[in-house]
Formats: structure tokens, sequence, C-alpha cells
């Protein structure tokens, strides 16, 4: 942080960032109802269009649902590589104002321009640099919030949005700013619920004791919310409420995990079934951990049954892995604990605990326990590399994982009919 101005933090969140990737491509799309996430039957709502929006669609809403609320709407499967690839090119545009800059997700990141301000002007000046520059090379709107520090920023991007009514779309001002000084009177009115860290859970403790502002908490005596809500979430959320976060913009955040995951488009009880699913995920976890130069010592299997109740099961490994074969088989060891009788709604594979892989290192013995050979992590690795390779030239439809069909679904739903 310059020793001359204060700090400047920027949040930019891109709006309704799936379905403007989508309408990029497809401009036909531009101002209809646009729904992106698994079919109109099942699965859940990623994104959905202001237009969408109007009737009340709303993402992390189950697809009948929004079906039924926007009958007209257009159901598009969600496409999570070509939302990469647009995103990067966001991250760039970021990246030409400032080297600061701490991406949250796909669409979101928080950027310091403390030390832009002496090339771009003041911090409203950047942001506003920054949204029509995002606009004129990616094609896209973003809101920007603008504050003195990280939790505010977020907070202001939330006024600078567009907002859909059943009347209309107000395109909101696209930057809002909450200049230094003012934090406490901007934070105050606020509701609770809109502080990092208040879900569901905390949200009816604090109306229990009677805290509905933002105000309130910083009024409330601290012993009272540590009763409530325990040492450490009490501690966080008074220093929230009292504008108190100085955590800094990480440009290299440490990745956390690497997963994949499918909505079905029927529920799933045929183990060869599930395990051909469960190896093309394990193929796609392997290969963005080598695309990120990484290698995992946890694995994770999620399911989630046709009632909605979820399992999860995981396995800790002595080393680390990066190949379809090492994770699958760690999978493999994890399936017994799943009851294929209550019907598979949504699987999925994820990696975590990374550190960089090493060639030397095995996940299996020379020998396995009845005597026959088993392969090594880094001789799967020599063909994993190969593999890359070949996809890297053709395209990844030119080699497949060993199961030869194709996705039936998304993360957000299974795939619509064609």
């Amino acid at each position: 942080m310059s020793a001359m101005l204060p700090r400047r933090i920027l949040h930019v969140d891109m709006n309704a960032f799936f379905v403007a990737c989508e309408v990029l491509r497809r401009p036909e799309l531009a101002g209809k109802a646009v729904v992106v996430g698994g079919s109109a039957q099942r699965g859940v709502v990623a994104a959905a269009s202001y237009e969408a929006r109007q009737f009340g669609v709303r993402s992390a809403m189950a697809s009948a649902v929004a079906s039924r609320m926007c009958p007209h709407a257009i159901f598009l499967d969600g496409d999570h590589d070509y939302y990469g690839e647009v995103s990067a090119r966001v991250f760039e545009v970021f990246r030409d104002f400032t080297p600061l800059v701490e991406g949250l997700s796909l669409d979101e990141a928080f950027l310091d321009v403390t030390g832009a301000q002496r090339l771009f002007g003041d911090a409203v000046a950047v942001a506003h640099r920054v949204r029509d520059a995002v606009r004129e090379q990616a094609g896209l709107a973003c809101s920007v919030g603008v504050a003195t520090s990280k939790f505010v920023a977020k907070l202001a991007t939330e006024f600078a949005k567009p907002r859909a009514t059943r009347e209309r779309i107000d395109p909101g001002p696209g930057v809002f700013e909450v200049a230094p000084g003012s934090e406490v009177e901007f934070l105050h009115p606020l509701e609770v619920g809109m502080l990092w860290g208040v879900g569901p859970v905390t949200l009816e403790k604090l109306h229990r004791i009677g805290l509905r502002r933002v105000g309130d908490i910083a009024a409330c005596d601290p012993r009272v919310l540590r009763l409530s809500l325990g040492e450490g979430l009490a501690n966080h959320l008074h220093d929230l409420s009292r504008a108190i976060d100085d955590r800094a913009v990480e440009p290299e955040r440490e990745t956390k995990s690497i997963g994949s995951e499918e909505t079905f488009a029927d529920d799933l009880t045929d183990a060869v079934e599930v395990r051909r699913h469960l190896l093309r995920m394990a193929d796609t976890v392997a290969r963005r951990c080598r695309e990120s130069g990484l290698a995992a010592r946890t694995i994770t299997l999620k399911i989630r049954h046709a009632d909605f109740s979820n399992l999860t099961r995981s396995r800790t490994l002595d080393e680390p892995v990066d190949t379809t074969q090492a994770i699958i088989s760690v999978i493999d060891e994890l399936m017994p604990d799943v009851d294929l009788a209550q019907g598979i709604r949504l699987a999925g594979v994820s990696a975590r605990n990374f550190a960089a892989p090493d060639p030397q290192l095995r996940l299996f013995d020379d020998d396995s326990t009845d005597g026959s050979r088993s392969p090594r992590d880094e001789e799967w690795r020599e063909a994993a590399r190969a593999v890359d390779k070949i996809r890297e030239k053709f395209g990844d439809a030119a080699i497949g994982s060993g199961s030869h069909d194709e996705p039936t679904g998304t993360p957000w739903g299974p795939r619509r009919e064609s």
C-alpha cells in the first residue's frame, strides 16, 4: 500500500456472467429470458438473465421452479470451459490496471488500485475505466464497488448492479463508492444478512437476540454476541460491523480444490454406469491438476441421492497424485459406502491438499497383495502427459478416459435433449 495514498480497493462483479458469455456467441439471445444450468425439469439455475429475473428466477433455484415461474425462458447447458476462457480474457483486462488482482471466482475479483491512481486518476475514475475496458475488450458488462477495504467494496458492488423488478430492469449506476471515512454510516443501516459469515443459521440466531441491522451488532455487548455465536464468529462480525477489515488483496491465491460434478437426467442405480461417470470426472480432475502443476493428497467422492440426502467420503494419501488411474482407484475404495438402491441424482469427484508432483513418488507398492504387478503412478503420469499432448493438438474429443460416454449432465443439471 502506498505510504501517501489511502488504500483503495475495487470489487468487480460481472453481470449475469454465464448468460452474458452465451449472448456473446449467440447474439440473438440478447434481451430474452435465458437460464443457464440444467434442463427445465431437473437441475439448478446457475445464472439467469435480468429478463428472467423479472419473473423471480434466481441462481441456486431448482430449474423446475424456474420453469414454472418463467415458462418462456430459454434453458441452456452450462459450458464451464468456455466461461473459463472468457474469464481469462476479463482478468487480463484487470491486470492492465494493477498487478494486485485477487480472483474470487470466474466472474468476481478484488483489485487493489491504490498505486494505479497515479496513472489513471482517483479510484472512482479507475473503476469507470475498468468497466469501459471490459466492455470494449471482452464485450461484457460489470459492476464495481469502491472502498478502502475488501469487505466494504464487496458490499458496495451490490448497490452498483442492475436490478430487475416485474415492471422494469434498472441498469444501476455501474460504479458505487463508499468514500473514506463514511464506512460506518454506509454499513449500519444494512441488514445483518449482508455480512460475510452470516448464513441462515447465524441469521436466525442474530434475529433471536434482536439484531437485524449491522448497527445493532456494532452496539451489542460483545459478551452477548459470544454467548449466542461463539467467540470466533462473534468477534468477526463485531469487527465487520465497525468496518474493521485490513485484509490485503492477494494476487496469488492458493488453489483450494479442483473438482467435477454432474447432475443426472435420471437417477442412477447401476454400478457400472455410475463408475463410467466417475471415471470421466476423475479424468477431468486429473487433467486440471496437471494443467495447474499440482498433485493432490486428498480425494473426495460426493453423492446426492434421489431424496436429496448427501454422502461425502474422502481419503488422504501418503503421496500426492495427478493421474486418472490413481484418482479412480481411490474412488473405487470409497464406493462401497454408497447405497445405489437409493438412486444417485448427482455425483462428484474432487481433489485438494495439494503439493507439487514428484515423478519419483508412487501411489501403489511394486507388488500387490495377490502377487500381481501394480502400476506405478509415475508410469501412469507419463501416459497422462502423452494424452494431454494429443488433446492439446487435436482437441478434447480426440481421446477419452476409457469411458466413451459423453457427459449427460453438467454441474447444475442434466443437459437438454437435442
